[in-house]
């Protein structure tokens, strides 16, 4: 493609920057080589643009001085909070659920080049996911089937994000809080049920 081409221009600074790393050798290696972790990789722009259509790493690699930079990525699954969120369910009840994500980056190009801030931006888009699969679901299901909510929050969330480079692994409810008045109203209802066969 005619976008990953540097230009004359462009190999000319990196024919300089070749000329440089010769003239100063024993000194610009250490400048010149880099180390990723094995759950890490790197993402290297040669002018602003990415240099090969796959990350380096893990082990060592080479980056030239001036012209080169690079963006090191985490590999590893990462979990984080969704953290509580009022929500009104289909039945008109206000509820606080919080839940918990795991993800992982399965594609270091794109979360680097398709999206600022990867990690923020899955934080995000979870908590807006929890709002809106919880809104379509009357409280009794968001009681008894957190399983297949779980599940169709995973999806979703990981259809949005794969663009971004990401996976995401899981998705689990935590907590759902009901109102007080609501939780006394409960039960007393179940009082009112365990009382009523009781008597039978």
């Amino acid at each position: 493609k005619s976008s990953g081409r540097l230009g004359c221009f462009g190999w000319l600074l990196v024919l300089v920057s070749l000329l440089f790393i010769a003239a100063t050798f024993p000194l610009t290696i250490f400048m010149c080589v880099k180390i990723v972790k094995e759950y890490e990789r790197a993402v290297i722009f040669r002018l602003g643009r990415i240099t090969d259509r796959k990350p380096k790493g893990p082990g060592l690699f080479f980056v030239l001085p001036c012209t080169d930079n690079f963006v090191k990525v985490d590999l590893r699954t990462v979990s984080f909070d969704i953290p509580p969120q009022e929500i009104l369910t289909k039945d008109s009840v206000t509820v606080s659920v919080d839940g918990v994500v795991y993800f992982r980056i399965h594609c270091p190009i794109s979360s680097v080049a398709n999206v600022s801030n990867a990690h923020l931006s899955t934080r995000l888009l979870a908590q807006t996911t929890l709002r809106n699969v919880l809104g379509t679901k009357n409280l009794a299901e968001l009681l008894s089937d957190r399983e297949s909510i779980s599940l169709s929050m995973q999806e979703a969330l990981d259809e949005a994000t794969d663009p971004w480079g990401i996976k995401v692994e899981r998705v689990e409810i935590k907590d759902v809080k009901l109102p007080q008045q609501l939780q006394r109203a409960m039960a007393a209802e179940a009082e009112a049920s365990r009382e009523a066969r009781a008597k039978v």
